[in-house]
């Protein structure tokens, strides 16, 4: 008995499946990390931070969560791996200790028009299902409720081949809820044909008023007067119905012009290609005017905007279609499901309810089912994609966040934190990227990348804890604790837009004057209506009182790894011009995109190999030696540097080199001053855009506009991806646009800005349906004194009111 007991008392040795507590990562060399070696706590929640552009998304995504995933890819067939993205293994040596990951990035949701926030998280998919059930009066299976999918009839005969061939006589109907008339957008475009041409004029005259078009290029104004289809002097309003129809929307149709073979197609088409197929962003300012003007998008009248055909609109259960279910606010909605009892769907109704009591305990509960995804904000897109996984029963797993609180008011910032940890307590890792004080308090365990950005990052500087980071003496650590303080005097309006009876949305007749001239900060809980009357009332108002608008919002920016900042910015065509000037050749010489390109790998640097289902293979070009352009042209210098070196350069080297000396070139020093403005000094002007982080493409979007003419800035979260020490780079910014004489209106959740700020227009008092009305208008101070708002208390907490 004394034997047991003894034994019993004996601490028993630790198993060996016990061990493995850390994810364990050695020499990641991926993007800019430098041989980052670093050990991360299992079951813990650890925030990585350091300042944009120091490594942070490049450790955690594309390294630990990347080669996670290729791993889970792996234990597939062969079959199934056919099926899947091929993932290349990250520039690492040893990661160990991986567990599945599930990646929650901020990347904004596809801005198909078909993808709504049903699609996207399977509410409309149930809801589908509920109708196709209970729906009054039936009208067929799931798919007559789907917008997405269109009614099909088909007979005839077919033959199977198998053992005596014989022809069989099928028939094959489905139904489906698409609207016939926009099929199933909600809405429909139309193209103002006066905005292309002036009908009183012949092609020979210049009848075209697209921009780019002149009439001398055989490739379009030509291609039309000599294609033989058109009488190029007769004016276009005297065409015949035939001569319309073929310049209109001819079929492509091969024909030579000037002795060149070339395709002739119908104006609209050719318009909808060249122009309409295009990132808006990524367009030349009086280009992207022109599809502005020239192309306008109205409810379409059928369906009247709910996408549905008239069965799926007349099928209804307690006197509700799926049509009005999808636009009814998420929380109403969940009440109405609620109220459902119904024995034969119970399994369907509880999982129903509770995909709806997700978006409500997340703080989505003010958005609708029908709220097309591409109009979601960056934070809500996060949110939204964080719903499958609250309820989740599964444990030990990776959850990997880029910056969470992004587009959250300070008083929801404190639900996000309770969910995060919430999925550590279930025994799940949590890796969070963020730059928020709040956010950084709660983690068990803090990573700082830097020193600085680009190339001046990536090492890891501190890890340990909240405390030890303060003390650190890290750019994070000496920041954490960084307060704005209000301003001691604000400027004066020179004037003001008036806004009348605004109702964009969830707005309620709002009536607001917004000052000109100074800083003003619109802000409020995420849905109060602050982009509706943004984005949806200032353009219309500041366009009547002849102030131009220039918008930067959070839609993000396209480019292949062909795109560059050079290229993005128009920056490489003055770059080009100079070179092509000073060695007497042709400009197109200087783009790896054009003549001067690599014959081998097109200009792309490497070789890709595709082998299947196996990782495709990047060797770096033997011929150009990952250059980019042909050896002859790399013979031609500027300023004793050849294309390929100049694209190497850094922002802040190359404002250097063309700012004196024989390369000299005003109109790319210009440029480059602009970047070196929003804080991207640090950029190589030839680093391929889908390597920038979040906050960099934001503010290389930024530069790119402050070229614009125009009298209204308006920002949307423009300290998206900021650290905190950047925060104070970005008011100096706003600072400057407002005191050249611009009027700037940011839509913003940061109290250092806040602070900083003007003027200030607080929406609310809560979201959707409880959003909607202005709830403060004045000067920071007054907003602290009187804490009429949410806004006001936690601004006041901010500053140490």
């Amino acid at each position: 008995m004394s034997k047991v007991t003894r034994t019993a008392k004996q601490s028993p040795a630790p198993h060996d499946a016990d061990s493995h507590d850390l994810i364990r990562v050695h020499g990641a060399r991926e993007n800019n990390l430098k041989d980052v070696s670093i050990e991360i706590p299992k079951r813990r929640l650890t925030v990585f931070t350091g300042v944009s552009g120091s490594g942070k998304s490049s450790l955690v995504f594309d390294t630990i969560a990347a080669e996670s995933q290729r791993l889970i890819n792996e234990t597939y067939s062969a079959f199934v791996q056919g099926f899947m993205p091929n993932l290349a293994r990250p520039e690492v040596d040893v990661l160990d200790g991986l567990t599945t990951v599930i990646s929650v990035d901020q990347q904004r949701m596809g801005a198909d028009p078909r993808s709504t926030v049903g699609t996207a998280t399977d509410a409309n998919a149930m809801l589908r299902i509920l109708f196709s059930r209970l729906g009054k009066p039936h009208i067929g299976p799931p798919s007559a409720y789907s917008f997405n999918t269109a009614s099909v009839r088909a007979s005839g005969a077919i033959t199977v081949e198998k053992g005596n061939k014989k022809a069989v006589r099928a028939t094959y109907e489905r139904t489906g809820g698409m609207c016939t008339h926009c099929e199933g957008r909600g809405k429909v475009s139309d193209i103002d044909l006066t905005q292309l041409y002036d009908d009183s004029k012949s092609l020979a005259d210049g009848a075209f008023t697209i921009p780019g078009w002149k009439s001398d290029s055989q490739w379009t104004v030509g291609l039309y007067a000599q294609s033989g289809f058109l009488d190029p002097h007769k004016p276009i309003r005297r065409f015949t119905k035939q001569e319309m129809r073929d310049f209109l929307y001819g079929e492509p149709t091969k024909v030579k012009v000037n002795g060149v073979n070339l395709t002739y197609e119908g104006l609209i088409p050719k318009i909808q290609k060249s122009f309409l197929s295009k990132d808006k962003e990524a367009m030349q300012p009086h280009i992207r005017a022109f599809v502005e003007r020239a192309v306008t998008f109205t409810t379409c009248p059928e369906c009247d905007g709910t996408r549905l055909s008239e069965g799926a609109r007349t099928s209804k259960i307690k006197k509700i279609s799926i049509a009005d279910a999808c636009a009814m606010e998420i929380r109403d909605l969940a009440e109405w499901v609620r109220g459902l009892e119904e024995p034969s769907v119970a399994p369907l109704l509880t999982a129903l309810r509770q995909t709806l009591d997700s978006f409500v305990e997340i703080g989505l509960g003010y958005l609708s089912l029908e709220r097309p995804a591409g109009t979601l904000s960056g934070g809500e897109a996060q949110r939204v994609k964080m719903i499958r996984h609250l309820g989740s029963p599964l444990t030990d797993i990776t959850y990997v966040f880029d910056e969470p609180t992004i587009g959250l008011h300070p008083h929801d910032i404190q639900r996000m934190n309770d969910l995060l940890l919430r999925l550590r307590n279930k025994g799940n890792t949590v890796l969070v990227v963020e730059h928020k004080p709040e956010t950084i308090a709660i983690a068990d365990h803090v990573v700082d990348l830097g020193p600085g950005a680009g190339t001046a990052g990536g090492s890891v500087c501190f890890q340990g804890t909240v405390e030890g980071l303060r003390a650190s003496g890290t750019t994070t650590g000496r920041h954490y604790d960084d307060r704005s303080s209000l301003k001691e005097s604000v400027r004066k309006p020179t004037g003001a837009l008036e806004i009348r009876g605004a109702t964009a949305n969830n707005l309620r007749d709002v009536d607001v004057d917004i000052p000109l001239g100074v800083l003003t900060v619109i802000t409020g809980v995420a849905g109060s209506g602050k982009s509706s009357l943004v984005h949806g009332s200032l353009p219309h108002r500041a366009g009547a009182a002849g102030e131009g608008v220039v918008s930067i919002d959070q839609t993000p920016i396209r480019g292949s790894r062909r795109s560059n900042p050079a290229t993005y910015t128009g920056l490489l065509d003055p770059i080009r011009k100079a070179f092509a000037k000073v060695n007497g050749v042709k400009p197109a010489l200087f783009s790896a995109n054009s003549e001067g390109a690599c014959p081998t790998c097109n200009g792309a640097g490497v070789i890709y190999t595709d082998l299947a289902i196996m990782q495709s293979v990047a060797t770096t070009c033997e011929d150009c030696e990952g250059k980019r352009f042909d050896a002859s042209v790399l013979e031609y210098r500027l300023g004793g540097r050849d294309i390929s070196e100049v694209l190497a350069m850094s922002v802040t080297e190359a404002e250097e080199f063309f700012g004196s000396g024989e390369a000299h070139t005003p109109a790319a020093h210009k440029i480059l001053d602009r970047l070196a403005d929003v804080g991207l000094g640090y950029l190589s002007l030839g680093q391929p855009l889908t390597t920038l982080s979040g906050g960099e493409r934001q503010r290389l979007k930024l530069a790119t506009h402050m070229s614009e003419k125009g009298g209204v800035y308006v920002l949307d979260e423009p300290t998206t991806g900021l650290h905190l020490a950047d925060v104070e780079h970005l008011l100096g910014l706003l600072d400057r646009l407002v005191d050249s004489g611009k009027s700037v209106v940011v839509i913003e959740h940061h109290q250092a800005v806040m602070a900083h700020a003007d003027w200030i227009i607080d929406l609310g008092p809560g979201a959707g349906h409880d959003g909607g009305r202005i709830v403060f208008e004045g000067t920071p101070a007054d907003l602290v004194a009187t804490r009429p708002t949410l806004t006001g208390e936690h601004l006041a907490a901010y500053v140490g009111a």
